[in-house]
């Protein structure tokens, strides 16, 4: 596989920032996006610059806010400008809330939604024109298993992977007759190497909080029982789920799978996919638009 242009939201910390790292390492010109990179987060834009300069990487710091389409657009124009091309686009920009669900007011569900969803279409939005004119590109998203497993004392963020995911799936029905492949890659819990957990949002409703009492020492135990999930000899390192996306961007036009899950904890959320994409086909196939499932050959202009 060729050297590619990638963009990669999310990439401050997190499975984000590992990803941008993974990719140029693998000889890929990567943007990692983030917001306020010189001011808010000038430490982190400047780390991903002097890996860059150390290792002789082609990795670029691009400001990108997922929830302003003018700042998507600028961004993706910054893009273009400097490489005449787009080529993969890593969807990873995101939030965490942990709490009772009845605490959190509707405008905090919506404002995670505006993130971890609407961000999504913002940038989808800008990037998709240049990839249907290419006649060719790859959507890389970065879903979760919580969207199938269901963790307790997470609904928001559940509620907003599960409409992520299904925003994902069917808008590659529509992209793929123009050549542009979508996979959607599913970690399961990391609880060390991201800052999901320390940076997760609590719920506003004090009054509703304190009525779910007797629950609470639930929600404080809950990282360390997900952490018990893994077995004891299980490295939970979350540069496994960049180093997926590395090996989905290497693999050939054509062998992409739509959706791969790294979990280490054993859910079998693969067991679950399998099911339902085996009705998804279904479906599909008998309403006669099986042609959607699968992506149309890239253009010979490309």
């Amino acid at each position: 596989m060729p050297s590619q242009v990638v963009l990669v939201t999310g990439a401050a910390t997190g499975i984000g920032n590992l990803t941008a790292r993974a990719l140029a390492a693998a000889g890929h010109t990567v943007f990692a996006s983030m917001r306020d990179p010189f001011g808010r987060n000038l430490s982190r834009s400047r780390d991903l610059l002097e890996a860059a300069l150390e290792q002789d990487f082609d990795l670029r710091v691009v400001e990108l806010d997922v929830q302003s389409q003018r700042s998507v657009e600028d961004a993706v124009t910054c893009i273009l400008d400097q490489s005449g091309r787009l080529d993969v686009v890593v969807h990873n920009a995101g939030h965490l809330m942990v709490g009772f669900a009845e605490a959190f007011t509707a405008e905090e569900i919506a404002h995670l939604m505006d993130v971890n969803v609407l961000g999504m279409q913002r940038v989808n939005r800008a990037v998709l024109p240049h990839l249907r004119s290419q006649g060719e590109g790859l959507l890389v998203y970065i879903g979760s298993t919580t969207s199938v497993v269901l963790p307790p004392f997470l609904a928001p963020y559940v509620a907003s992977k599960a409409a992520f995911d299904a925003l994902a799936r069917t808008t590659a029905y529509e992209v793929g007759q123009f050549g542009i492949e979508s996979t959607i890659v599913m970690p399961g819990p990391f609880t060390s190497g991201t800052e999901h957990f320390p940076k997760a949002t609590r719920a506003g409703d004090e009054a509703v909080t304190a009525a779910y009492a007797a629950l609470e020492p639930m929600v404080e135990r809950n990282e360390e029982a997900t952490a018990a999930l893994f077995g004891d000899k299980t490295n939970a390192d979350p540069a496994a789920v960049a180093e997926e996306v590395v090996r989905i961007v290497a693999l050939p036009y054509g062998e992409r799978p739509s959706r791969t899950v790294v979990d280490l904890t054993d859910a079998g959320v693969e067991r679950v996919n399998e099911v339902s994409e085996g009705a998804q086909r279904s479906f599909l196939s008998r309403m006669g638009f099986a042609e959607l499932l699968r992506s149309a050959a890239p253009s010979p202009h490309s």
